[in-house]
């Protein structure tokens, strides 16, 4: 019975160290992704390589209260982003159809990326329990990870976003 309990233990805790050192950091490369949006485009990674920067932020639901907000947020003050040569996304695990209504309601002239399986956010370290963590990441044009914003205010999203966009050097156009 006590080696049961030990082997319990082990394989335990070496399932939440791996859990713990799957967390994406600064200078690590972003992961690929090649995601359908609510403009009807598809957009992956790897396409800005060398062009723009990206900024990608993770929102847990379409139609809830801070996720539009925050997408208001960005489409009001988009204008404060657009002076960068970098593409922003919000991005989700809703189905597309969800993201293309959430896109309209808010006004949202920037793409909504739809990860319904999930295994996008699973790569991002942002999947809980089948929604997203808001969380943002800054990513630059050579696909490493610069800032990842844990904190994210949903009603100043865009005037923080163009703040961290300057002060991380992104490339004005």
């Amino acid at each position: 019975m006590n080696k049961l309990i030990t082997s319990f233990i082990t394989i335990s805790l070496l399932l939440f160290s791996n859990l713990a050192t799957a967390e994406l950091s600064v200078g690590d490369q972003a992961p690929n992704f090649k995601l359908q949006a609510s403009d009807g485009k598809t957009y992956q990674l790897s396409d800005f390589k060398g062009k723009q920067s990206i900024v990608l932020a993770w929102f847990p639901r379409a139609f809830t209260s801070g996720c539009t907000i925050e997408c208001k947020s960005l489409a009001d003050n988009g204008h404060l982003l657009k002076g960068f040569n970098a593409q922003y996304f919000m991005a989700s695990t809703d189905e597309l159809s969800k993201n293309i209504e959430f896109a309209k309601e808010t006004k949202a002239d920037f793409p909504l990326l739809s990860d319904p399986t999930g295994d996008v956010a699973e790569a991002y370290g942002v999947s809980f329990m089948g929604y997203a963590k808001r969380h943002t990441f800054y990513i630059d044009k050579s696909g490493k990870i610069v800032m990842i914003d844990r904190n994210v205010r949903p009603k100043t999203s865009a005037e923080d976003m163009a703040q961290h966009m300057g002060r991380l050097g992104f490339e004005k156009i």
